[in-house]
C-alpha cells in the first residue's frame, strides 16, 4: 500500500509488538522488522536512537513508541473512519 520507509523494532514475547505488526499487515504496509531480542546490533541501534523499549516504529523519520494506531495512521497518510455515512455531509478525520 505504501512506499513509506517503515521499520519496527520488536522483542520476543511482546504483545504490543504483535499488535503493531498485525495492524500494519491489515493495512497492507510493507515494513522491516528488527528484533532486538534476537540481534544485539538492533538492540544497540535502538539505544543509539535513545529508545529503550519495544515496540518502536519508525515511519520515515517519525518515531512512534508502543502501539498507537492513530499516530501510525497519520504518519502513513491513512484516513480515519468516516464519522458520517451520508456522502453529502462533512467528514472529520
Amino acid at each position: 500500500m505504501t512506499n513509506s520507509n517503515v521499520i519496527v523494532y520488536t522483542s520476543n514475547h511482546c504483545s504490543n509488538c504483535e499488535k503493531v505488526k498485525t495492524q500494519l499487515g491489515e493495512w497492507d504496509v510493507d515494513f522491516e522488522e528488527r528484533n532486538v531480542s534476537d540481534n544485539r546490533e538492533y538492540f544497540r541501534e535502538l539505544q543509539g536512537l535513545k529508545v529503550y523499549g519495544t515496540p518502536a516504529t519508525f515511519i520515515e523519520e517519525e518515531k512512534i513508541l508502543g502501539f498507537q494506531e492513530h499516530k501510525m495512521k497519520r504518519a502513513l497518510g491513512i484516513k480515519g473512519e468516516e464519522r458520517f455515512f451520508n456522502q453529502d455531509s462533512i467528514d472529520f478525520y
